[in-house]
């Protein structure tokens, strides 16, 4: 028997980018986004500023993805957004949308947990993409989150470890803003460190009981290193960027690396399947790889269009949840700090 044909529009609003793809089942047609520019010279994202412009982006946004998958509003079969966690006001614009536009075509609604689609990305039908059997241990790693969770199946997700205070991606912002860097910083810290020299500058790891992790200790300690040196020689960051970034990057990887080989070792589970904007971070996919050989680990790495925010992410699991018939009524709100 055919398969039946869904067209899911996935909306995603959750931080600084607003999003839409429109998928087949799960196969993607389109997967637009329009970044917002502004927050760059504020150093980091402007809560106020991100809700406004996800006001002015979200229309043409939708439009583009339903254009570019060749397909009109009425041709879809279910709306899917993001219900959190992430920004309220963002939150709320693609929350608000989502359920106007179902309204009117009377289609059904999906909310979408954004860290679960991270992860449920691995699920979409693309070549070269091999979907992880489960169960799997899960790693997102993004600006906002760093989280390890046993997933076993499409909505049974398992939080072993968080981090205490900041997320990786934070980590790397902000040090890298120490160091001059623009933001995002950490695609650029990225591709100095690859450029320097990871043992020339030691930072500490904090010891955290668990799977927890921590990062703003690594902050501070990276902030103090800096303020001292520079005391002493003006231009030591001009001198020496390339191993600093080297130096931090390796700190920020091996301080969760170590988490994810306890996890591991606990979980007797060696499916790995990454998410998250920091997992497009080439340091960690280098060891993540090296894993492939010297443990046997199976390491299910996104392709970099889904790392980052994405539409397309939120799309799968509109299509994995349609299956479950795992609808939304226009009562739900939005939830800045949704959980599993």
């Amino acid at each position: 028997m055919a398969t039946a044909k869904h067209y899911i529009l996935g909306i995603e609003s959750s931080c600084d980018d607003t999003a839409a793809a429109v998928l087949l089942n799960n196969k993607v047609l389109s997967n637009c986004i329009a970044n917002q520019t502004i927050h760059k010279q504020y150093g980091g994202v402007v809560p106020e500023l991100a809700a406004r412009a996800h006001q002015s982006n979200i229309v043409p946004v939708v439009d583009q993805a339903l254009q570019q998958a060749g397909i009109t509003a009425k041709d879809l079969s279910a709306i899917a957004y993001t219900q959190g966690p992430g920004l309220m006001g963002s939150l709320l614009v693609g929350n608000s949308f989502a359920k106007s536009l179902a309204l009117a075509l009377q289609r059904p609604l999906i909310a979408v947990n954004h860290m679960q689609a991270h992860l449920l990305a691995h699920y979409i039908d693309q070549e070269n993409m091999s979907a992880p059997p489960f169960p799997f241990l899960g790693v997102t790693l993004s600006g906002g989150h760093t989280q390890l969770v046993r997933v076993t199946n499409y909505f049974d997700f398992e939080l072993l470890g968080t981090t205490k205070d900041d997320a990786i991606g934070e980590a790397f912002d902000k040090c890298g803003k120490l160091m001059g860097l623009p933001y995002p910083a950490g695609p650029d810290l990225d591709k100095l460190a690859q450029q320097g020299d990871p043992k020339r500058f030691s930072f500490p790891i904090p010891k955290v009981e668990g799977f927890d992790v921590s990062y703003s200790g690594i902050k501070t300690a990276f902030l103090n290193f800096l303020h001292k040196n520079t005391q002493q020689v003006p231009n030591f960051v001009d001198k020496n960027r390339n191993d600093l970034c080297a130096s931090l990057q390796h700190t920020l990887v091996k301080t969760i690396f170590e988490k994810i080989e306890a996890a591991v070792a606990a979980t007797h589970i060696k499916h790995v399947v990454i998410g998250g904007g920091v997992s497009a971070n080439s340091e960690i996919r280098k060891q993540l790889l090296e894993k492939k050989t010297t443990d046997n680990w199976k390491v299910y790495l996104p392709p970099f269009e889904y790392t980052t925010d994405n539409a397309a992410m939120i799309g799968i699991v509109g299509y994995l949840k349609l299956q479950e018939k795992a609808f939304e009524d226009l009562k739900t709100v939005a939830d800045p700090r949704l959980k599993f």
